[in-house]
């Protein structure tokens, strides 16, 4: 919409005199009036909407160190409402704000910023989808709050008390879901006398989970992750056959087959349910997992924390244990499912963004995910990512992606 025909609709005829008032009003109170998302964006931090080419034709996104950045972040706590309490790191309060002031720089090449203006107009008329745990959701609310400097979407879920979300940006026709599936397979929740935390779920570690897979040959893009849940403790079904536990004794009379076995199977079953969609038209992104060793002087539920304030260097990190394991397994089972897309004409794509995270222990919310004197039962969170934070280069990393 033209700036003079939005001043003439809100105002009537507009002197002369009153024109340069007027245009400020407009411009610095354009969320109040509804015009994020009709050509009016309110922030004049964007980048130029220039065409764009991918880095990734010359350059390895995924290895390089963090570098100090004098930029603010795009968003915060009061330009996002779509910041979950939890990740809202600043609103309670986090008192040292360098885990902000750095950027991702790969090995021989600059990472573009993300430009919000660009990357809708590149998805008119698309949808993208995201499937996993709150990891999953963590990453489509930094998108959300990287687009909310240019349009903020309509919540059209089907329930909005739910964990799956759809978010449409009507200027763009643009749609994001969510589908809550965090570990990919068919899953049952512990049963009502058992706690939730250390109950055991149930995996059915042959079935991909009908809630995504029935769903995402409708998109255009579809970005999977999952990792953190398996680490729960859990039964493994196979043809509806209890065959095995991890963190369980003898009392199912199965083997302890560990929760290595649970992650690497349902990895397997969920990219060979995606390369058995006949239907499938989108592009598939698999993000590899974001770490879970940041928790230092204990682990999550004996009081280990995550306090660094500042990244470390390549060469301080070393990934061992379950991080190692579990990385392994799904970097194998990725190449043999790519191998199994080309074979049929299809192409998967992998964000193996977690050499980069595990350089960020200060990027968590450790404690600052509810006001210093609430009473809640939370642990320190050494999982999640504030928000802004470092997780929002996933989106940057995403961007390029889907320009290849």
């Amino acid at each position: 919409m033209k700036l003079h025909l939005v001043l003439r609709f809100l105002f009537g005829p507009v002197p002369v005199y009153f024109s340069a008032l007027a245009i400020l009003i407009v411009l610095t109170n354009a969320q109040y009036f509804g015009l994020v998302g009709v050509g009016v964006p309110h922030t004049t931090k964007l980048v130029s909407s220039a065409p764009v080419v991918s880095v990734m034709k010359y350059c390895d996104i995924f290895r390089g160190e963090w570098v100090p950045d004098a930029e603010a972040p795009y968003y915060n706590h009061k330009t996002c409402y779509m910041i979950q309490e939890h990740q809202n790191c600043l609103k309670y309060g986090r008192p040292d704000l360098g885990f902000l002031k750095w950027r991702w720089r790969p090995s021989g090449c600059e990472l573009p910023r993300f430009d919000p203006v660009q990357f809708l107009k590149f998805v008119r008329h698309k949808s993208l989808a995201f499937v996993g745990d709150s990891l999953a959701r963590n990453h489509m609310q930094s998108l959300l709050c990287l687009l909310s400097q240019v349009a903020y979407p309509k919540d059209i879920s089907a329930n909005p008390t739910t964990q799956n979300k759809v978010y449409h940006y009507r200027a763009y026709n643009f749609t994001i879901s969510m589908f809550w599936s965090p570990f990919l397979v068919r899953a049952r929740e512990p049963g009502p006398d058992e706690p939730a935390r250390t109950g055991h779920y149930s995996l059915y570690l042959d079935e991909a989970d009908p809630s995504w897979v029935s769903q995402i040959s409708r998109f255009d893009y579809v970005m999977v992750s999952a990792a953190n849940w398996f680490s729960r403790p859990s039964l493994f079904y196979e043809k509806r056959r209890l065959v095995g536990c991890s963190f369980c004794s003898r009392q199912y009379g199965v083997p302890d087959l560990t929760l290595y076995y649970s992650q690497r199977r349902a990895w397997r079953v969920a990219l060979q349910a995606i390369n058995g969609l006949d239907s499938l038209r989108g592009r598939v992104v698999v993000r590899m997992l974001s770490p879970m060793s940041h928790f230092e002087n204990g682990t999550w539920d004996q009081g280990g924390d995550c306090k660094r304030t500042q990244p470390l260097r390549g060469n301080e990190t070393v990934m061992e244990g379950r991080d190692l394991q579990f990385y392994n397994a799904q970097m194998e089972e990725f190449r043999a499912a790519e191998k199994a897309a080309a074979a049929k004409g299809r192409r998967l794509m992998l964000m193996d963004a977690t050499a980069a995270m595990l350089m960020r222990p200060d990027g968590h919310p450790s404690r600052y995910g509810h006001l210093p004197n609430q009473k809640v039962q939370l642990y320190n969170d050494c999982i999640h990512w504030c928000l802004p934070g470092p997780i929002d280069i996933w989106n940057d990393m995403l961007f390029q992606m889907l320009l290849v």
